[in-house]
């Protein structure tokens, strides 16, 4: 097991946004967090990631939590958020170099790993660029490789391809899978209903900070009472009261 989040409750305030959300991402398992704008996707990861603090409930990866042990908890995490954040006066090679001494990585076999995804995502020949000098699309491309560089144990991914080509977005799902088979776990958020509900392994399914629901599709349309629905029919249905 990887990440459990057991009875959370938090938010940006006294007043909960999140309420009770408990779900599990296994090892070597793609999970899909899905919710509509406001249903208390970013809620729950930046929880997770550790810039918001729990009200009640606890989070642990490993068995570690925030508290327990702050130093390998933050090291088993991949962050790859919606909005690419990067330094506007470091290049691209020096944003590799920083994420290299900041997991504490190996650097000849860290480097070897990112010239391999630089290959991967075009960007091998831009390596003493700034960020001012890339589109949305390349930042987003920028923070992949520096996620994929670590051995992380959880890859977290926010909306991942409203940035990306169908060639990224191709060669994205490849990675999460080669590093699915390596034992890592991935949770990823996202509003593209019909790549998830053909990549991922199970879903969490919230809306207005409660979970709905949880399991694969084979599981939500039993539930659902639908044996053929689509991810996006089952989560409008449950949330606009058609079913469960």
């Amino acid at each position: 097991m990887t990440l459990k989040v057991t009875q959370l409750v938090g938010g940006y305030s006294q007043i909960p946004v999140l309420k009770d959300i408990s779900f599990e991402v296994k090892k070597g398992e793609l999970v899909g967090l899905i919710g509509l704008n406001g249903a208390g996707k970013s809620t729950t990861i930046n929880h997770i990631i550790g810039l918001l603090t729990p009200q009640k409930g606890e989070i642990t990866i490993n068995g570690n939590s925030l508290f327990t042990n702050t130093q390998e908890y933050k090291k088993s995490i991949a962050y790859v958020p919606e909005t690419p954040i990067l330094y506007e006066e470091l290049t691209l090679k020096e944003h590799i170099e920083m994420t290299i001494m900041a997991y504490e990585l190996e650097k000849t076999s860290a480097w070897d790993k990112a010239q391999q995804l630089l290959k991967t995502f075009r960007l091998e020949n831009k390596l003493d660029w700034f960020p001012a000098n890339f589109s949305k699309g390349m930042k987003q491309k920028v923070m992949l490789v520096c996620a994929f560089i670590t051995q992380a144990d959880l890859f977290i991914i926010d909306e991942p391809f409203l940035g990306l080509d169908p060639l990224a977005t191709r060669d994205l799902l490849n990675l999460i899978e080669q590093r699915k088979s390596d034992g890592a776990s991935v949770l990823m958020s996202t509003h593209v209903l019909s790549t998830a509900q053909e990549y991922c392994n199970r879903f969490v399914l919230i809306d207005h900070g409660k979970l709905k629901t949880s399991g694969t599709i084979q599981e939500l349309q039993a539930e659902y009472g639908h044996p053929n629905a689509s991810l996006s029919e089952i989560y409008l249905g449950m949330t606009q009261g058609d079913g469960v």
